[in-house]
């Protein structure tokens, strides 16, 4: 047993048809394909909405917090105007564009990690470094995800 829910073989309640059998759930996911599947959706997302894939993406799920680590996500645009604009104006900028995209494709990002995790997500949080690169998504959700076995990495 595993955060109080049964790791047993879970049946589906269908009424199957005469000589049929009821179809068994596929087994749950451990740590690191829950993991890994939030890397891959994420990084798909971060493709397919920002434009560019991060060089690397990690993910750890630590209870109902899931951190998402990204490096090498920020545009050969975001650099330019880092680099020609005043320090401070530059990484403003980028900040709060950023952080305006994240806020609106919230829906997406949150439907992802439910897709994934089987959670509601309950707070997201954000930010990006412009001197390196390397963005952190913080998730606060419902409840921590069901995962059967050890972390597999």
């Amino acid at each position: 047993m595993k955060n109080g829910r049964s790791s047993r073989l879970r049946i589906r309640r269908q009424t199957a048809a005469p000589g049929e059998r009821d179809t068994p759930e596929p087994a749950p996911k451990t740590q690191g394909e829950i993991e890994a599947a939030i890397c891959e959706g994420i990084s798909h997302f971060e493709q397919e909405y920002m434009g560019r894939e991060p060089k690397d993406i990690h993910a750890h799920l630590i209870g109902d917090l899931l951190v998402v680590r990204l490096q090498g996500v920020l545009t050969a645009a975001e650099q330019h105007l880092v680099k020609s604009l005043p320090a401070e104006k530059g990484r403003t900028l980028v900040k709060d564009v950023r952080t305006h995209l994240i806020e609106t494709a919230r829906p997406i990002l949150e439907a992802l990690i439910r897709d994934v995790t089987g959670t509601k997500v309950l707070s997201l949080h954000h930010d990006i470094s412009t001197l390196t690169g390397e963005e952190v998504i913080l998730l606060t959700l419902a409840e921590p995800p069901f995962y059967s076995g050890k972390k597999s990495d």
